[in-house]
């Protein structure tokens, strides 16, 4: 796994609110992602997320437009709590050393991870933000993003927006048929420019969660798969936004409350506090 990250690298994450890193994993490492990922979205029997009933394709409560929304990709969250190899993956300590010197924060927790894949001839997925919808707020949360097949600008590779993490906020219009109605929230970035991030299977990219970003349609008759997870900061507290939180979870939880339970986000950086 290729984590040395160069000074030129940390600067260009910092100022742009992205980065790809090719040839993230070895082949062989990349076949392990894809079997492991295959096997544990394979287990879900559809469940989105362990915790709670909802299943691909039904309204779990983020978007109202849901037969567009389906087909924009599936999406299998947390695999890491149901499944021992993708637990394996996500719980390595070098990544979240890889994050924490990209966010420049002492201790990296899991928010969630996600399997996302593009079916054949997917909608594309609209401009949005991913922060706002977690339930805590920083400045400095995100994302890396695993091509496990290539992704191409024919069948559905990121786009960012560059630096716009540094001008939008926590309001999200969320992921519906419009691609630019990011921009009712953010007029001022309606004219920037767009970047596109394909890339090889194995390669990787990481983004900011105030950076704007979206996919493009799949056009092609095969998959576009990616492992996603999501990192939060160690002290971050909970805002009041339930997101992939349960029921009883949240019911213990009030703003302000440090978000800690390591069976919920474990601390993957450093190991010992």
């Amino acid at each position: 796994m290729n984590t040395f990250l160069t000074k030129e690298q940390i600067e260009h994450y910092q100022r742009e609110g992205y980065l790809v890193i090719e040839n993230f994993l070895s082949p062989a490492e990349l076949e392990e992602w894809r079997e492991a990922v295959t096997e544990a979205v394979s287990e879900r029997k559809g469940r989105k997320i362990p915790g709670k009933e909802a299943k691909i394709g039904e309204d779990d409560g983020i978007n109202k437009e849901n037969d567009y929304f389906a087909k924009v990709f599936d999406q299998m969250l947390n695999l890491w709590q149901s499944n021992e190899k993708i637990k394996k993956i996500m719980l390595n300590d070098k990544i979240g050393q890889m994050v924490a010197k990209l966010a420049d924060w002492k201790g990296t927790r899991i928010w969630h991870d996600q399997a996302l894949i593009k079916r054949p001839w997917a909608n594309p997925t609209s401009w949005h933000l991913d922060t706002p919808f977690w339930s805590f707020s920083d400045r400095r949360a995100l994302s890396i993003w695993v091509a496990l097949d290539d992704a191409t600008l024919e069948n559905g590779c990121l786009y960012f927006i560059p630096g716009s993490c540094h001008k939008t906020g926590f309001e999200n219009p969320g992921i519906g048929k419009n691609m630019d109605a990011i921009f009712e929230f953010y007029p001022t970035l309606r004219k920037g420019r767009s970047v596109a991030a394909p890339m090889k299977a194995g390669s990787c990219s990481f983004h900011n969660g105030l950076t704007i970003h979206g996919a493009g349609a799949n056009m092609t008759n095969g998959f576009r798969r990616a492992m996603t997870c999501a990192y939060m900061p160690d002290g971050a507290v909970f805002n009041g936004i339930q997101n992939i939180l349960t029921d009883e979870q949240v019911q213990l939880l009030k703003p302000g409350d440090l978000l800690n339970d390591d069976h919920q986000n474990p601390l993957i950086f450093p190991w010992n506090r």
